[in-house]
């Protein structure tokens, strides 16, 4: 019988944490990813603590700006044990106006593919957003999005993507492939705190058309309004402007 995809070679996972004056962000809720993510992949937990114990010791590293967690395991030898791997890394610099002012982003060409039993991990093969990436070369283009073999918004390379319609921050809803990120879930619960209307479910590319804003984030840019998308262009909004300076108030 041949094997399926997810049975050739290593197998895992990771996790990149941004480090806020010398501790973990979000340190929670990227170890809850993580630990389900073992548990839906079939690889061995590391002991919570212990990572937990790493990961600050790693973040409390002079020059840490990021924390990079990988777990991995080899599926054809359920005797090995897995392989997590911590180190702190020095933060990715990006634009600065780019929080400020907007990004340029576009719509990629390659798909992601629908997998749900893999939906919503951060798993170790990103060649489908590689390859996406690929697609541009300039570097006044920040991001692309990416959309499933159906033709459903999904996410970003990099991102998680949202629009506000009619008042509303709609988002995909990421049950069939694509990434659920840890700023996602954050902001999504700030939202619901303080009343914002907010709709998780399959979004078509083409009602961006209809967004007056459009936002990205991941846990290590924070929120990134949105300036053009293609040839459509918007302003940086009242909603995409109160995420960032709430994000920018987190510091654990």
């Amino acid at each position: 019988m041949p094997k399926t995809p997810e049975l050739i070679g290593v197998r895992g996972i990771f996790e990149t944490l941004a480090v806020v004056n010398g501790r973990p962000r979000f340190l929670a809720r990227h170890l809850a990813r993580l630990l389900d993510a073992c548990r839906r992949l079939g690889i061995e937990l590391p002991a919570r603590s212990a990572l937990a114990a790493n990961i600050c010791e790693q973040a409390a590293m002079t020059g840490a700006g990021v924390v990079k967690l990988v777990v991995t395991q080899n599926p054809n030898s359920v005797a090995e044990p897995s392989r997590p791997t911590i180190r702190a890394e020095p933060p990715r610099q990006r634009p600065l106006e780019w929080s400020r002012d907007g990004v340029c982003i576009r719509t990629c060409r390659t798909r992601l593919t629908i997998e749900p039993r893999f939906a919503g991990l951060k798993m170790l093969d990103r060649r489908a957003q590689v390859l996406a990436r690929s697609e541009w070369t300039a570097p006044t283009i920040a991001e692309g999005l990416m959309l499933d073999e159906e033709g459903r918004l999904v996410c970003g390379t990099m991102t998680n993507v949202y629009a506000v319609i009619d008042g509303a921050v709609c988002t995909p809803a990421i049950v069939r492939c694509g990434v659920a990120g840890i700023m996602r879930e954050a902001l999504l619960e700030y939202w619901q705190e303080n009343g914002q209307s907010t709709i998780v479910g399959d979004l078509d590319p083409g009602e961006l058309k209809e967004a007056s804003e459009i936002f990205l984030s991941n846990a290590l840019i924070g929120v990134w309004p949105v300036r053009a998308l293609d040839e459509q262009t918007l302003a940086v909004g009242p909603v995409a402007r109160a995420a960032a300076s709430w994000v920018q108030r987190i510091v654990k």
